[in-house]
């Protein structure tokens, strides 16, 4: 179908507060880049050896990154061509790097080395909220572990707040897009034709910016910060904890568990903290 009344507009870029890094331009469409971590590679040592957070960082973070300013560079010509095939294909790269790159910009805050309060105990409300749910921290870590054990595959374990349901939540979520972001994860069409006019397909980027909203729109609200609206529309992270084995496999090898059991003590409760609070507010 003719896409020629779809404007190259620049577009929309992350939402939230998450911090994703620079943000560019390459003849008109927006562009990432790679965050700069809030620590030296080495600081979460023992837990995470600096030669896994080095490569994690600048190889594999980065490769995401990469590949998603390449997708959307391609779907913005793809979109001037009135190419509606091409605009399909592209989805999938989309959905997955953008994912990875949403992801890995949360993780990286989820983790702060000891003498800056990693492993701390979390305090306040979602201190209370654990207790009262999970019966203790203890309890609620040894759900993490056996659920992020137990993911066949590679993905994420995450422990989220369900603002519908007013309570916590420990999801667990495969690769970087099924689940991976809020809008990078609703649908396998993400966009259809109307009118001549390409839209979202997507229910909340449709709540957002309204069924009609053209590709920049679009993609800004496909690449918002939340992992885990496939699990529930009110769902939002808190903490999450990369179980692919990029993130282990140097230092655990194949003992996912051992991995699970030692990056406790560099988790940023903190962080969560803050976001479990902003997010009840």
């Amino acid at each position: 179908m003719a896409m020629g009344s779809v404007s190259r507009k620049t577009l929309v870029g992350l939402g939230r507060n998450v911090g994703f890094g620079g943000i560019g331009y390459v003849r008109g469409v927006k562009t990432f880049t790679l965050p700069d971590l809030p620590y030296d590679y080495g600081a979460l040592e023992p837990a995470i050896s600096g030669e896994i957070m080095q490569l994690h960082h600048q190889k594999h973070h980065q490769t995401y990154i990469t590949n998603f300013n390449k997708a959307l560079e391609q779907l913005d010509l793809a979109i001037a061509k009135g190419d509606a095939t091409a605009v399909v294909k592209l989805q999938s790269a989309i959905k997955f790097n953008g994912g990875g790159h949403v992801n890995h910009s949360i993780f990286w805050k989820n983790l702060t080395p000891v003498r800056e309060g990693g492993g701390e105990p979390p305090k306040g409300s979602l201190g209370w909220a654990i207790d009262t749910q999970f019966g203790s921290l203890e309890a609620l870590i040894q759900k993490m572990n056996t659920d992020g054990a137990a993911l066949q595959g590679s993905g994420w374990v995450w422990l989220a707040l369900d603002k519908e349901q007013k309570k916590l939540s420990v999801e667990t979520t495969a690769n970087q897009l099924r689940k991976s972001s809020r809008e990078l994860s609703i649908s396998l069409s993400v966009f259809h034709f109307e009118g001549g006019k390409l839209v979202c397909m997507s229910s909340y980027a449709n709540s957002i910016v309204g069924k009609s909203s053209t590709l920049d729109l679009c993609i800004g609200a496909l690449v918002d910060a939340d992992p885990l609206v496939t699990k529930g529309s009110g769902l939002v992270p808190l903490l999450g904890i990369d179980v692919w084995e990029h993130a282990y496999y140097l230092q655990y090898k194949n003992v996912r568990p051992d991995y699970l059991k030692n990056i406790w003590k560099v988790i940023n409760w903190k962080y969560a903290s803050n976001e479990y609070e902003r997010e009840s507010a």
